[in-house]
């Protein structure tokens, strides 16, 4: 049997949705899941929707589930992560701390100082999971969810030998987007699309033989559509590139946008536009939160059925188990030079083969040049944040938010160490030792 670790499965719906979609697939219906959390009350209602799943389905898969980590990895084939280091505590302190020096995010997950000290609390204990591998389950690959993903996963690819892959929906959500927006099935998209995660390029997309970027220029045109997508549509008129993230993530990772309320009740539109306002996402959270507290599961564990959906994880552990070839966008690093204009330390995020000896990432050659250089702003970010975790570099930690775009251009540098250091001593049960 094949065994699959989920580490942090007490995220419940997430969980559910990557047992749903293991169990799916008949070559991976007799997989022994392991289902394991710090959280034993929360780990329960997941395992009881996978035990209705296998009982509804009829397969013949085994779950466990375990608060012991050492026991959950002990010989896994496979290892997902999905972790919240911290919960909702430390997140609402990077939100709200630097809203009160003016820095408007509207996420907080992935870049600006949201992002980098969510990495900073990320990251060790990601490092963590990836050295007990080497001891317990060395020829697993790690295939992550947690975010901020590009440097959680550099840093676990720079500090063992572990072989990690980041797995992100942004890619496919966007190309249902483009295939809305331009008025053609999804099915028929096909698509080339790099740079790194949350912040990769379609590069070429096109249906039936035809280009559809030229349609999506005059899609945007529209006002009804460029209010769905403000941000990614202004990025795509300005820069020459549409990008993988929805436009209330796409404005916190760079300066132009978030800098006045103004601006952001301007871009303020529908669908991916919406959660544009500093800390929407935020209230969201914190009102679910409550009402899992209050209600428990917001699903009934013993009704859950087998469906699949579209994230990764499945798909790939599929291919390597049954041979089949999947081409898909992963986030690995770029040392075989996948972007040549990008350094090879990064984490980028490329089109790659999956098939039964495992991920070979495609080499994609240049962006064009402007799109490299958005790119790079962010890689700064995330190089100087995997140093701070890794090293425990106060200044590291500090840097990394000095040379944040949207940071830099509100504050000025001494506000930005102001507000670090507030950060870091409002975060400091979670964070590493920085000096």
């Amino acid at each position: 049997m094949t065994q699959i670790t989920l580490v942090g499965a007490g995220s419940q719906v997430f969980a559910k949705t990557i047992v749903g979609d293991l169990l799916s697939y008949s070559a991976l219906a007799d997989s022994e899941i392991v289902l394991m959390d710090v959280d034993a009350d929360r780990l329960e209602p997941t395992r009881r929707a996978a035990e209705a799943m296998i009982d509804e389905g009829g397969v013949d898969a085994t779950v466990e589930a375990t608060t012991d980590r050492e026991s959950a990895l002990d010989g896994a084939d496979y290892v997902l992560t999905m972790v919240n280091v911290g919960g909702l505590e430390p997140f609402e302190s990077e939100i709200r701390i630097p809203e009160s020096y003016g820095v408007e995010q509207a996420i907080g997950d992935t870049l600006g100082p949201g992002g980098v000290f969510r990495a900073l609390r990320s990251i060790p204990v990601l490092v963590d999971i990836a050295e007990d591998m080497e001891a317990l389950c060395p020829d697993a690959p790690l295939l992550n969810y947690t975010n901020p993903m590009a440097p959680i996963c550099w840093a676990v690819d720079e500090a063992t030998d572990v072989d990690v892959y980041g797995l992100c929906h942004s890619v496919p959500h966007t190309a249902s987007a483009v295939a809305d927006y331009v008025g053609v099935d999804e099915a028929d998209l096909e698509y080339w699309v790099a740079g790194i995660n949350h912040m990769a390029w379609f590069l070429e997309a096109e249906a039936d033989g035809e280009d559809v970027l030229p349609l999506l220029r005059e899609a945007m045109d529209d006002p009804d559509t460029y209010e769905r997508d403000t941000v990614r549509f202004e990025v795509f008129e300005h820069f020459d590139g549409f990008a993988t993230e929805s436009s209330h993530h796409l404005s916190e990772y760079l300066p132009y946008f978030r800098t006045d309320p103004e601006t952001i009740a301007e871009l303020t539109g529908t669908d991916y536009a919406e959660r544009m306002p500093t800390a929407t996402y935020l209230e969201g959270w914190t009102e679910r939160t409550r009402r899992l507290e209050a209600e428990g599961p917001p699903f009934d564990p013993e009704a859950a059925t087998i469906e699949r959906s579209e994230e990764y994880a499945a798909r790939i552990v599929h291919s390597m188990e049954t041979g089949e070839v999947r081409r898909l966008n992963l986030n690995v690093r770029n040392d075989a030079g996948a972007i040549a204009n990008l350094p090879d330390d990064a984490c980028v995020e490329v089109p790659c083969l999956v098939d039964g000896t495992g991920v070979h990432p495609c080499t994609v050659g240049d962006l064009p040049p402007q799109l490299a250089a958005l790119c790079r702003s962010n890689v700064a970010v995330q190089e100087r944040t995997v140093t701070a975790a890794l090293e425990g570099d106060r200044d590291a930690a500090h840097q990394a938010v000095k040379l944040d775009p949207l940071t830099a251009a509100e504050l000025t540098l001494a506000e930005i160490h102001e507000m670090t250091e507030d950060l870091i001593e409002a975060n400091a049960a979670y964070l590493p030792a920085l000096d």
